[in-house]
Order: structure tokens, then sequence, then C-alpha cells
């Protein structure tokens, strides 16, 4: 077994294989499960498991959670009223051997159950991941790869690591561990949200 803790943090993207468990042996998704329950972190920090790794990261700026709260207060216009929009929940792709806790996700409220400490990442219907603090890479490429194995049918990706300013990347069409590009904006352009949203995005007023 090897579980490990660390601290730190179109074109089809993304991409896994069909032997995504046999890629990892000897970690063991229930020993994983039980480090992150054990794991303690600072207040408002975020642990996960990513690729069979528990992992630490820092607290989020300010500026995301006001990115999350805009984009919930987008999405709240045209939700049904039996969905919700969630900034603290942990959810699980265990053939990724992956829980991630994602900046916001979108789901139907008889998905989660009041007994668990997580969902299953199918049950998504929208998740969004704004970058950093801590690797960037586990964004824009580990978490793409286990929403899509996992069949989130579109993903929002916010890169505030970029020297250019923000960048949002909307994903859509999950297929064999990778998306294609929706739609790429900048700051202040709108985000158009396909079915079953039919929402915009307005990114004007983001912080930059």
């Amino acid at each position: 077994m090897d579980v490990r803790t660390k601290q730190g943090g179109g074109t089809k993207q993304g991409g896994g294989t069909k032997q995504d468990i046999e890629t990892r042996q000897g970690i063991d998704w229930e020993a994983a499960l039980e480090l992150w329950r054990d794991t303690r972190a600072p207040d408002g920090a975020r642990t996960e498991i990513i690729d069979g790794l528990v992992t630490v990261s820092p607290l989020r700026p300010a500026r995301h959670a006001f990115m999350a709260g805009r984009v919930v207060r987008h999405l709240c216009e045209v939700l049904p009223e039996d969905w919700g929009a969630y900034q603290t929940l942990a959810v699980t792709i265990p053939a990724r051997l992956g829980l991630y806790v994602p900046d916001l996700a979108v789901a139907p409220e008889e998905a989660l159950n009041a007994s668990a400490d997580h969902v299953p990442a199918s049950a998504l219907s929208l998740v969004m991941e704004i970058t950093g603090p801590g690797p960037a890479r586990h964004d824009r490429v580990n978490k793409m790869t286990g929403y899509a194995r996992a069949g989130v049918p579109l993903y929002l990706l916010v890169d505030t690591c970029r020297d250019c300013g923000p960048s949002f990347t909307l994903y859509g069409k999950p297929e064999d561990g990778g998306y294609r590009v929706l739609q790429t904006a900048r700051l202040g352009e709108d985000i158009q949200v396909p079915a079953p949203f039919h929402a915009t995005i307005r990114t004007g007023d983001f912080p930059t």
C-alpha cells in the first residue's frame, strides 16, 4: 500500500487510460479515504486526494470566493428549485483515486446524502475550479481528467495563474477521460453555459 500526504498544494484535453486503477498499483482507495478523514488541516485549507495522494492546499484567496459567488448568482437564475450550487462539497472519483473539493459543484439535491462526507462526481452536472494557490496542474490536468472520467458534463476552468490575466475555459462532451473545448473567454467577456442550464455568466465585474 502506498498512501501519502503532500503539503502544498475544439481540441480534446485531459486524458486517462482504461486502466486507471491498475496504473496506481499498491494504492488502496479505502485507506486513502481514511487518511483523508484523519488529516488535520488549518482552518480554511482544502484537503483532497489527487492521484492517490492526500494533498492539503492553502487557504483560498478572497477573490476565489468572490468569483464562485458571482457564478452561483448567475446559475441560480436558471437552476430548478431542487438543484443546488455548492462551494465546499467533497466529490469522489475512485477510478482515478481522487477526492476533490471544487470551487463550485452543481448537482440535484437528491444527489447529496446527509449521512455521507462525500458524493460521487458522476452526480454532478457542472463543476468549476479556480487555479492557485497550489499547483495549477492539478486543475488544468489531474482534476480535468478525473471529472471527464467520471462523466461530469461541464467543466469550467478559471485560470488565474496566467501573466495576461484571468482566463475562462468551458469544457464539455467528456469522452475517454478528456473534454472538448466549448468556449474560451477573457475577463469581461460572457460565458455561455449550454443545456441544461442555458445560462450566461458575466465576468465584467470579476476581480483581476
